[in-house]
């Protein structure tokens, strides 16, 4: 029987509309969550913005989720973010990963399947020296004392050759060290294949590289646990239909990311192997950190 005065089946679709608009509502509201995106600052803000601005705009248009890219001014800033996990998501060096097992427990979802990440020591291009020798006593610019590829690789290529006396210059990214090399202002410099390529051609052309370090598994994007599976699911399926796209191609390839893959943790477990940890510092602490 119905509340005299009230039309009962009127009530019960107002209960109804409501509980199916609360529900929309908290189901948008999940949906609007915005995803902090951080990126290893190889290039100076602008172009590492330039490349992953138009990613991560396609990113949201194929995933429906919310993204903000969080830049960083050097790699050790960077390095101190990523083991406190303050990223959702991240694009990150793979020694990054390794110092953060145990504590963020990222979890590595894409990475390059094309190619190895490989560090080179360059010099200029009509520079004397032509092999690792010929450095001892001279002054090598590297974008950051902790730099997988360009620092710890490659210091650990000139213990190994037997050239333990340079002078080291920490300059912030890997730009910054060809144009260091490029203008005089170091003998040689630590970089990676990758980001030489990415060069200017006159820049890359003016370059010579004298030395490459073993070849180590490409930086992954990688989530934090906390991000639900069905989102680091939608985030890795996005990744591989770009690639099949002339224009998703075309952005992937400015990371460079040419042949995205699916991958885990077990592909980083060889840099275990590698003895980096001789050679990596610990960063000093952000400030106010306890």
């Amino acid at each position: 029987m119905g509340i005299p005065g009230t039309d009962s089946g009127f009530n019960i679709r107002q209960v109804l509309t409501g509980c199916c608009l609360l529900l929309a509502s908290t189901l948008a509201t999940a949906e609007q969550v915005v995803y902090s995106f951080g990126v290893v600052p190889q290039y100076e803000s602008r172009v590492l913005f330039s490349i992953w601005q138009p990613v991560l705009q396609e990113l949201e248009r194929r995933t429906g989720l919310k993204f903000r890219l969080v830049g960083s001014p050097k790699i050790p800033v960077f390095e101190q973010s990523f083991i406190a996990g303050e990223f959702d998501f991240a694009y990150t060096n793979p020694f990054h990963l390794y110092l953060a097992e145990g504590y963020q427990d990222y979890i590595p979802l894409i990475r390059d399947g094309s190619r190895m990440l490989q560090g080179i020591v360059v010099v200029k291009k009509d520079s004397p020296y032509k092999k690792l020798a010929d450095l001892q006593n001279k002054t090598i610019a590297f974008p950051s004392v902790n730099a997988l590829g360009a620092s710890l690789a490659v210091r650990a290529t000139f213990s190994d050759a037997g050239l333990t006396a340079y002078k080291p210059l920490y300059v912030q990214t890997h730009s910054s060290v060809y144009l260091h090399v490029a203008t005089g202002l170091t003998d040689a410099g630590g970089g990676v294949l990758s980001t030489l390529q990415a060069q200017p051609t006159a820049l890359q052309q003016d370059m010579r590289i004298i030395q490459t370090a073993t070849g180590i598994p490409t930086h992954p994007v990688a989530a934090h646990p906390r991000v639900p599976v069905e989102h680091r699911e939608r985030v890795q399926k996005a990744f591989l239909a770009m690639a099949k796209t002339a224009q998703g191609k075309k952005l992937l390839d400015r990371i460079p990311m040419y042949k995205p893959v699916r991958t885990d943790m077990r592909t980083y477990k060889v840099i275990s192997a590698m003895g980096f940890e001789k050679y990596y510092i610990k960063p000093a602490r952000k400030q106010g950190d306890r």
